[in-house]
C-alpha cells in the first residue's frame, strides 16, 4: 500500500477496534438486531465526528444513510420478532424526537452555535439510542465538549468566541451510553 492511501485509510484504524469491542462487549446481553444496530450506528457515528472533524460539517446524506439502515434494520424485524421490535421502534421514535427537539431549540436559541448537521444527527441516533440513552449520551458529549473547550481556551490555542466540532464528543458520549447500557 502506498504511503497516500494509508494516510487516507489511517483515520479509519480505530473503527474495526470500536466495532470489535462492540461485539465482545455486548455478545451475550443483546439480541441479533441490537447488536446489529450498535454496530451500524458505531460505523456511521465514527464517520460522522471524523467528518466533523475534517470539514466542521456533517453531511446530509450521511444522515439519510443512516436513517435508512436503520429502517432496513427495523423493518424485517417487525415480522419475526414482534414485540421486540415495537418496542426498538417505539423508543427509537421518541428518542428521535426528544434529541430533536431538544437539540433543535438549543439551535434556535443559540442563534445558530449549533450546527444544523448536529442537530439532525443527534435526532437520528435518537432512533439508535431509544428514548433511554439520548438524554445521557447528549450529557456526556456536551460536558466532554465544554471541558476540551475550556481547556483549550486556558491554554490559548482557541478564543472563546472559537467553535469547535461538536459531533466527536457527541460520539464518545454515544459510545459511553452504549457501552454502560
Amino acid at each position: 500500500m502506498t504511503n497516500v492511501q494509508w494516510k487516507m485509510l489511517a483515520p479509519y484504524s480505530a473503527l474495526p477496534v470500536l466495532l470489535l469491542a462492540m461485539v465482545l462487549v455486548h455478545w451475550d446481553r443483546l439480541s441479533g438486531t441490537e447488536l446489529l444496530m450498535r454496530l451500524v450506528f458505531t460505523a456511521f457515528g465514527y464517520q460522522a465526528a471524523l467528518g466533523d472533524l475534517r470539514e466542521k460539517r456533517v453531511p446530509n446524506r450521511l444522515v439519510a444513510a443512516m436513517a435508512s439502515a436503520w429502517v432496513v434494520i427495523v423493518v424485517p424485524q417487525l415480522f419475526l420478532h414482534t414485540e421486540q421490535t415495537l418496542y426498538l421502534v417505539f423508543s427509537g421514535v421518541a428518542g428521535f424526537l426528544l434529541a430533536g427537539v431538544v437539540f433543535l431549540a438549543v439551535y434556535l436559541i443559540s442563534r445558530r452555535g449549533l450546527g444544523g448537521g448536529d442537530v439532525k444527527l443527534m435526532a437520528v441516533a435518537g432512533l439508535y439510542l431509544g428514548f433511554g440513552g439520548v438524554l445521557p449520551a447528549m450529557l456526556y458529549g456536551s460536558v466532554l465538549s465544554a471541558l476540551t473547550a475550556l481547556v483549550l481556551i486556558a491554554l490559548k490555542k482557541i478564543k472563546p468566541r472559537d467553535s469547535i466540532p461538536l459531533v466527536p464528543f457527541l460520539y464518545v458520549g454515544m459510545m459511553l451510553t452504549m457501552f454502560i447500557r
